[in-house]
């Protein structure tokens, strides 16, 4: 029962994380901020977690969109699908996370010791923004070593190229205050991803 309620509490200090982040971005949340709305005291949270910075990430792998881990996670199932296929859905996991992302961490820049503190915590934990460009890399290796796509592919160079158009899409979303529709999210992942493959392909 104590590792139920433990459990139960964390998923709760996450959800009003969500919140707090939403609200206030990552450089203005405090923890004590996250206590109050989890209804529990600062000292707490502490005994789930070691701060902020792990709450935050929790909160991105937890309660944000996720970014394409069927295909990262799943060789089979990324296998028994077109290359294209699979990263038209990268493509949409990855807009669909940083127009979500974008509001809550753009404030660690407000300060350059705010975001010190934030680098070295992340990477403390082994996170951060190289993530995705690493598990994309990654990816396009394994499609390189299939045979489903040239050789001579210069896999990190792709997956920077194809991340970046995602961020840059999914900031401007979040810059104008619109998310994209359906529709218009499927016409971007899909014209990004044909576009590679057009260097791609063999």
């Amino acid at each position: 029962m104590p590792r139920a309620d433990g459990a139960r509490t964390r998923e709760r200090i996450i959800d009003a994380a969500a919140g707090v982040l939403a609200d206030l971005g990552l450089g203005r949340a405090t923890t004590k901020e996250i206590a109050r709305a989890a209804g529990i005291s600062e000292a707490a949270l502490y005994k789930h977690f070691s701060g902020k910075e792990e709450i935050f990430i929790r909160v991105l792998r937890d309660r944000l969109p996720g970014f394409g881990a069927t295909v990262f996670d799943d060789p089979d199932r990324a296998a028994a699908s077109g290359v294209a296929e699979n990263l038209a859905g990268i493509a949409r996991a990855a807009v669909r996370f940083y127009t979500a992302s974008f509001p809550i961490a753009s404030s660690v820049f407000l300060e350059r010791a705010l975001l010190e503190r934030h680098r070295a915590s992340v990477l403390e934990l082994g996170a951060g923004p190289r993530g995705p460009v690493d598990r994309l890399t990654a990816y396009l290796r394994t499609e390189r070593d299939r045979g489903r796509i040239r050789a001579d592919t210069d896999t990190e160079h792709a997956a920077a190229l194809f991340v970046g158009a995602c961020f840059q899409r999914g900031f401007f979303c979040a810059y104008d205050g619109t998310d994209l529709t359906d529709p218009e999210l499927d016409a971007f992942a899909t014209g990004l991803a044909e576009t590679l493959m057009r260097g791609l392909a063999r």
